[in-house]
């Protein structure tokens, strides 16, 4: 497929990399109108003046031929069933696909002046999705399959290759245990604790742990393997391997055999991360210090990360991510409600705007976070199942990517927890995985 434009950009060549690879076809640009006319198959002119009558013509709005920074005039409208923006007056299309796209991928609103959350980022409330009540919906998804629409009903005798929905469980393991690996001093506080509490049950379960009685309410693993194998699923772990355990790093210390042996076992069966410790996100060269330890410990490269609540801000973030060698981040979404941050179900690369240049961070969106549902949304186990399906039904629409983050914790045998286990294998049945 050709692509007309005036002239190229940077952020144009990125947002039609994107939309060719969504589509998977190969749109080449050109600023040839001689070579854009003489072309037999299905094309698109990216300019105010229409060039042929056998085109599909998208009017131009200044972003993609911008450098810089500012505000946009977007003037949401309703488009199909849902918003769109950078509105067209002429052409084909109602609106800039291109610039509305790349607007949403590039996260461009949260390099603008915006209040932060509770954890120093970007807040949920500024976004354009949640103020236009398209957070529940991977809108960029949509948008390009209308496109795809156009181009069939325009030459019903080209043919796009068929894509599949897919589906990755992730996990992030901020505590391994509850009470195994803990040490003295933070079983006896626990313990001390519970007695407070007169929590018996607590103290009981305790005791049997540590005396190799019972399971660790927090180990989830072999139940989650087993889980994995009945519905062919490959997973990836975040861990959490600060070597101070305070505030809000809390996991097991590295150093500690057991929690070894743990993430080598991990390692076997499915894809490990760095789960960055809340501290790394003050002082950069832990990220570095914590990597290689995660990498001495599994005996290989450590390419993938999630930032430890969701603490991902730009373009820091993703700058310290590149430089320490990680190639895939998970942190794409909010940890304060469910949803799809960048307006997508698909993985992207992610473009560094102050620079004005794609880089080799590919990005992994993922929209639900059961902690999230929990503690911030507050949803028992029904409403987020529903949360879960409506989130599914969105992205099956459009043969997309869907990514949800779970902790072992919430789906282990704790009984302040109880009934998450059952929801998160009951929407693995729904989503009929099984083969």
């Amino acid at each position: 497929m050709r692509l007309y434009c005036d002239k190229v950009s940077s952020r144009l060549d990125y947002i039609v990399d994107f939309i060719s690879c969504e589509l998977s076809i190969s749109i080449q640009i050109t600023t040839d109108r001689v070579e854009f006319r003489n072309e037999p198959g299905p094309k698109i002119n990216y300019s105010a003046q229409r060039l042929t009558e056998d085109e599909i013509q998208i009017e131009p709005s200044a972003l993609l031929f911008e450098t810089g920074l500012a505000p946009q005039n977007l003037s949401p409208f309703h488009f199909g069933g849902y918003l769109a923006f950078f509105k067209c007056n002429n052409g084909d299309f109602s609106f800039d696909i291109f610039a509305a796209s790349f607007y949403l991928l590039s996260r461009y609103e949260e390099y603008l002046t915006h209040e932060k959350n509770d954890y120093g980022c970007f807040a949920h409330e500024n976004s354009l999705a949640y103020k236009g009540e398209f957070l529940k919906l991977p809108l960029i998804n949509y948008w390009i399959k209308d496109l795809k629409s156009s181009i069939q009903i325009k030459w019903p005798l080209f043919h796009f290759p068929g894509r599949n929905f897919r589906f990755i469980p992730t996990y992030d393991v901020d505590s391994a245990w509850r009470f195994t690996g803990k040490g003295f001093k933070k079983n006896i506080g626990s313990f001390i604790k519970s007695a407070f509490k007169m929590d018996l049950k607590s103290m009981n379960r305790q005791i049997a742990v540590l005396q190799n009685r019972q399971s660790d309410p927090f180990n989830a693993y072999e139940w989650l393997h087993t889980l994995h194998e009945t519905y062919h699923l490959n997973p990836f772990y975040f861990l959490l391997v600060a070597k101070t355990q305070a505030g809000r790093d809390l996991n097991i210390s590295p150093s500690h055999t057991g929690f070894q042996k743990l993430i080598r076992q991990l390692s076997e069966r499915a894809e490990i991360g760095i789960h960055p410790s809340w501290k790394s996100g003050d002082v950069p060269a832990l990220l570095l210090e914590e990597k290689k330890r995660l990498e001495e410990i599994i005996g290989r490269p450590v390419v993938n990360s999630r930032q430890h609540y969701i603490r991902w801000r730009l373009p820091d973030t993703c700058r310290i991510l590149i430089e320490a060698g990680i190639v895939n981040d998970f942190s794409m979404g909010y940890s304060t409600i469910n949803g799809f941050r960048a307006s997508v179900a698909s993985p992207f690369f992610w473009y560094d705007l102050p620079n004005e240049r794609v880089t080799s961070l590919r990005l992994w969106p993922f929209c639900f976070m059961d902690s999230t549902a929990i503690f911030e949304q507050e949803l028992n186990e029904e409403e987020a199942i529903q949360e879960l399906i409506i989130l599914y039904e969105a992205i099956k629409k459009v043969d997309g990517l869907m990514i949800t983050v779970m902790h072992n914790n919430y789906v282990g045998s704790d009984e302040r927890f109880t009934g998450w286990k059952i929801l998160y294998e009951k929407f693995l049945k729904i989503l009929g995985i099984v083969s």
